[in-house]
C-alpha cells in the first residue's frame, strides 16, 4: 500500500531543508510515518491481514533507526521533527 504520488510530494514540499531536497532523514521519516498511519487504518479494519502487520512493524524499525540517526547527529533537528509530526520520540 504505497502513498499516492501527490500526497508523498506535499510531504516532500513540506519537510524538505533545502528546494531539491528528497531524501533527507526529516523526509523520510515523514512519509514513514504518513505510510504507518495508512497501515494503521488498514489494520484496524483488516484484523488478520498478517502480511500488512509484518510490513508495518519493519516500517516502524526503518523510522526507529532514522529516529536515533538523526537523534544522535543533530538532536534539536530530531526534537523538531517529533513535535512537528505529533509522535513521541
Amino acid at each position: 500500500m504505497a502513498l499516492q504520488h501527490d500526497v508523498k510530494q506535499e510531504i516532500i514540499n513540506t519537510y524538505q531543508i533545502h528546494g531539491t531536497d528528497t531524501g533527507s532523514t526529516d523526509v523520510q521519516v515523514a512519509i514513514l510515518t504518513e505510510r504507518i498511519k495508512q497501515l494503521s487504518e488498514h489494520l484496524k479494519v483488516n484484523k488478520k491481514d498478517h502480511a500488512s502487520r509484518r510490513g508495518l512493524l519493519k516500517i516502524i524499525g526503518r523510522r526507529k533507526r532514522l529516529l536515533a540517526y538523526l537523534y544522535r547527529h543533530d538532536p534539536q533537528r530530531y526534537q523538531q521533527l517529533i513535535e512537528r509530526l505529533g509522535i513521541r520520540g
